[in-house]
């Protein structure tokens, strides 16, 4: 399935799928025992997230006896440009700046982060000279 044709996740299932990347391949079972304890959430209800998230094209399952072993079918990468594109596009007109002035001027950016950011905007000015 390609990335366009993703459809956007909720969080619980960022949050399990989030772990199933963790593990590389998981059970239910596995995953429910990840998941912190004051959250309430039933084995059940970890077996329908997953199933979701198969159907939507994040993993694929294979049975294992009786239990079923879920895998990723999609690199983070891939899930954390589709979802950012998705954020810019409702939220900032499709245009990156506003989100980035946003984040610089309302998180606490630390000195190696600015630093990042000053080397990748070097790089992209004389990319532009050229």
């Amino acid at each position: 399935m390609s990335k366009k044709q993703l459809a956007s996740l909720g969080a619980a299932e960022a949050e399990i799928l989030q772990l199933v990347w963790e593990l590389k391949e998981a059970t239910v079972q596995q995953i429910y025992e990840r998941l912190p304890k004051d959250r309430g959430i039933a084995p059940a209800t970890v077996q329908t997230v997953l199933r979701r998230l198969r159907d939507k094209g994040y993993l694929r399952s294979r049975a294992d006896g009786k239990a079923h072993v879920f895998s990723p079918s999609v690199r983070p990468e891939t899930v954390i440009t589709k979802t950012v594109r998705d954020m810019v596009n409702r939220f900032f007109g499709g245009k990156a700046a506003p989100l980035m002035l946003h984040l610089a001027q309302s998180e606490k950016l630390e000195k190696d982060d600015l630093a990042q950011l000053r080397k990748l905007l070097d790089s992209e000015k004389s990319e532009g000279e050229k």
